[in-house]
């Protein structure tokens, strides 16, 4: 892995983007670009600078104004946005997000002939391959999801070709039930994912519910006897611990007051990646990530500046 002498310089973030709508209201919402892997791709973009890492969104998106919206928004951001196939008549997903008074979201998707669907599906002119030269991959158990179930197992063995050559796989499952045809499929991506994970990124939530740990011991164990050597599994308000040595994070206060809970986990992400980009310990890569987490929920929506809290 990238030492601080050997940085990581090059990072592509896979997944979906999709149109959000935030209710302001019973009438009302806010339009904007969202998505976990994309969110996480924002924030590293800001928490690193253009010279230190390249951040690479890919995707497939349709040729419609809402597909022409998304690539204006990330480009906007400063993020690559050479990896993203179009598909000719297709188009985004889109979801709406509505939050109940203590912050906590819910939200309603129409994502089923999503774009996004078909990447990596042949005909295409953005392969597996096109990542071969990227120091970094981070995806999630939504990237996984979405995808059909051959086109998961192409990633699969593409991962152990691309870690084989030095490359590094960061992963957090983000796990949502609906989008995967069954819970044991769910399962098997999954254990299979963490098994080629570098950096694990999990959710005490979502792996108790997906793998039914009844304890906290139990998840970082399953972690551990996957391989799992580098990472953090983030626990809410306790704040995260370090998934090989358990080490509690040294400052991990809560969020003063939880707006929306939207992107909490994909911006620990990229604080968490960004301090390992530059060579920081993985304690320092804990207290970033929640500290950016911390701030993130206290404002509406999934993307926010968070340059007030880095500045």
């Amino acid at each position: 892995m990238p030492t601080k002498n050997h940085p990581f310089t090059s990072i592509a973030c896979v997944g979906e983007v999709m149109i959000e709508l935030a209710m302001e209201g019973a009438d009302h919402a806010h339009v904007g670009v969202a998505g976990d892997t994309f969110n996480t791709a924002y924030y590293l973009r800001t928490l690193l600078s253009e010279t230190e890492t390249k951040i690479s969104y890919v995707t497939a998106l349709g040729d419609d104004a809402f597909s022409d919206r998304i690539r204006a928004t990330i480009t906007s951001h400063g993020i690559n946005a050479d990896c993203i196939e179009t598909r000719t008549g297709q188009m985004p997903g889109l979801y709406a997000i509505q939050t109940d008074p203590a912050g906590e979201r819910s939200f309603s998707y129409w994502r089923s002939a999503s774009a996004a669907r078909t990447l990596f599906a042949e005909p295409c002119h953005v392969p597996l391959s096109t990542l071969q030269n990227f120091d970094m991959i981070f995806l999630s158990g939504i990237s996984m999801a979405i995808l059909p179930p051959d086109t998961r197992t192409h990633i699969l063995n593409w991962i152990d070709n691309y870690r084989a050559n030095g490359g590094v796989v960061a992963y957090d499952s983000n796990h949502r039930a609906r989008l995967w045809e069954s819970a044991a499929a769910a399962r098997h991506v999954n254990s299979e994912m963490w098994k080629r994970t570098d950096i694990a990124l999990p959710s005490l939530d979502d792996e108790m519910e997906l793998f039914a740990d009844v304890t906290e011991d139990a998840v970082i164990k399953r972690m551990r006897d996957y391989g799992v050597t580098s990472g953090a599994l983030k626990r809410g308000t306790q704040g995260p611990c370090d998934i090989l040595s358990g080490a509690l994070c040294a400052q991990s206060a809560p969020a003063v007051t939880m707006i929306d809970s939207t992107a909490a986990g994909d911006s620990f992400n990229a604080g968490y990646l960004a301090a390992i980009c530059k060579g920081e310990t993985h304690q320092d890569a804990m207290e970033l990530g929640h500290k950016i987490a911390a701030h993130v929920v206290t404002q509406p929506g999934a993307i926010v500046d968070i340059a007030p809290k880095i500045a």
